[in-house]
């Protein structure tokens, strides 16, 4: 199964413990992890500024995500797709990787509930799906 994990689930995986950590354990260990240079970005940016993350320990995670993850380059989505213009580039993610799912704690997205024909899930509906 190919899955996406959007920023906001990999930032909570890298810096803090819990249900993130323990979804994106079971992609990586079970699924394939679609990722684009932008969500990489994003989690760089935000793990350095939002966590204070060492740049060294930044630059640990972004390389183990792209030595464990398929890196896509985002398929085009129509502004209408959704309200946010930045999760336009994430939903590319999804299409281009031929994702089963997208894994988001962001309200926009999850409240699409799918797009085109990939579930929108946050972690934990995603987590008790593969339960």
């Amino acid at each position: 199964m190919k899955v996406v994990l959007d920023t906001n689930v990999l930032l909570a995986a890298f810096a803090t413990r819990g249900l993130c950590e323990a979804v994106m354990v079971v992609c990586l260990d079970h699924h394939q992890v679609v990722l684009s240079e932008l969500i990489l970005g994003e989690v760089a940016r935000h793990l350095a500024g939002k966590f204070k993350m060492p740049q060294a320990r930044v630059q640990e995670i972004v390389k183990f995500l792209r030595e464990h993850a398929r890196i896509v380059v985002p398929a085009s989505v129509p502004a209408k797709a959704c309200r946010d213009p930045d999760d336009r580039a994430v939903l590319g993610t999804a299409v281009a990787g031929e994702a089963d799912y997208l894994v988001t704690g962001d309200g926009d997205l999850v409240s699409l509930g799918q797009y085109k024909t990939i579930p929108i899930l946050t972690p934990r509906a995603f987590y008790d799906e593969l339960l």
